[in-house]
């Protein structure tokens, strides 16, 4: 039995209006490549410590609702032994779960990816719902060939497929799950070819979503933004961003979905809030449309802190900074000229 009202609840408890996420579930070897730029040893207890700085910083309940995080950190303690999930409670936040086990390749295609994650997934998410997890993620990657050839109706329909299956076993376990079918910014293709790849797939998805009798009240969409290719010589002004995404949602989205959160697939900081605060300008909509950034959050925090211990406070103040700015985005009441960090 579904229960409706746990679902609807969640949802609303993170869409609060100037709130967003936190996506701190990057894997052990995707924080290897992020700490190696600043020659950060990856280790569990500097991963330990990088966690720390975000989930200690004073204020942190104002901007962020939840916080999406890995196996790992799910389960880790702060070096004084708290539990960081008690440290998210603490702070008035709602823990979540990256709940997918990473991409393989699709057979019979040389770039396009499915998503693993599916087989023990019932038992994963029931253990993870008695741990305290209120929500969870699982990503796709759909990729846009520089010929046009991909992404596929294939590729495109079978991760439709796993993204509902996920949505419905996280309902079951009375989990509210974010689909995040993630439309790839790497390469060169024109903004028209993400806005097509786009509306394909969040189509597909809501088809697939609807037939798996998904409850769309206690669901939650992670979007990519209509934008070109992070090798494209197109530029597009936040404002053309912004009318080619919501041209989408009004099109594919059901009113009766609670709201959208966006990554920033690799934006610059300051790009990624200019263009939510674009999209919230030209509100109000039926959904809620926020933020649950990853590097666009913690990217001036970590290069601040680069491993040293006097350096916390300093990364701290940077972190906060980016959130009140992105929750201001979330409000259409940001402006560029507010960047003094």
């Amino acid at each position: 039995m579904i229960e409706i009202e746990k679902l609807k609840s969640t949802a609303k408890t993170l869409l609060v209006p100037g709130k967003g996420l936190l996506a701190a579930d990057e894997s052990a070897n995707t924080i290897e490549k992020r700490f190696a730029k600043f020659n950060i040893e990856n280790t569990e207890d500097n991963r330990r410590a990088y966690r720390e700085i975000f989930f200690r910083t004073p204020g942190i309940g104002d901007y962020i609702s939840g916080v999406i995080l890995f196996d790992e950190t799910f389960r880790q303690n702060a070096a004084d032994g708290t539990p960081f999930l008690q440290l998210l409670k603490d702070a008035g936040i709602l823990p979540g779960i990256k709940v997918d086990q990473g991409t393989i390749d699709m057979p019979g295609s040389l770039i396009e990816k499915l998503t693993e994650g599916r087989e023990g997934l019932a038992g994963r998410l029931k253990e993870y719902a008695q741990m305290g997890a209120m929500f969870a993620k699982w990503r796709a990657v759909i990729t846009i060939s520089a010929d046009g050839g991909t992404p596929s109706d294939a590729n495109m329909r079978q991760n439709a497929k796993d993204l509902a299956a996920y949505s419905k076993a996280c309902q079951e376990a009375g989990i509210v799950p974010i689909v995040e079918p993630e439309v790839l910014m790497d390469g060169n293709h024109t903004m028209e070819q993400c806005r097509i790849a786009t509306e394909r797939m969040q189509t597909a998805l809501f088809e697939e979503l609807k037939a798996a009798g998904v409850l769309m009240e206690g669901l939650i969409l992670k979007s990519n933004m209509v934008i070109p290719g992070s090798e494209s010589t197109e530029k597009k002004t936040a404002a053309e961003i912004a009318e080619a995404t919501i041209a989408i949602f009004k099109k594919v989205l059901p009113p009766t979905l609670p709201g959208v959160v966006f990554l920033s697939g690799g934006q610059g900081d300051i790009d990624s809030t200019d263009n939510l605060n674009a999209i919230n300008e030209r509100g109000p909509f039926p959904w809620t449309i926020t933020y649950s950034y990853s590097r666009a959050l913690q990217n001036g925090a970590l290069e601040k802190w680069a491993g040293k211990s006097e350096n916390v406070i300093d990364a701290q103040f940077i972190f906060l900074f980016r959130a009140q700015m992105n929750s201001l985005a979330a409000q259409g009441l940001y402006g560029r000229e507010m960047e003094t960090v």
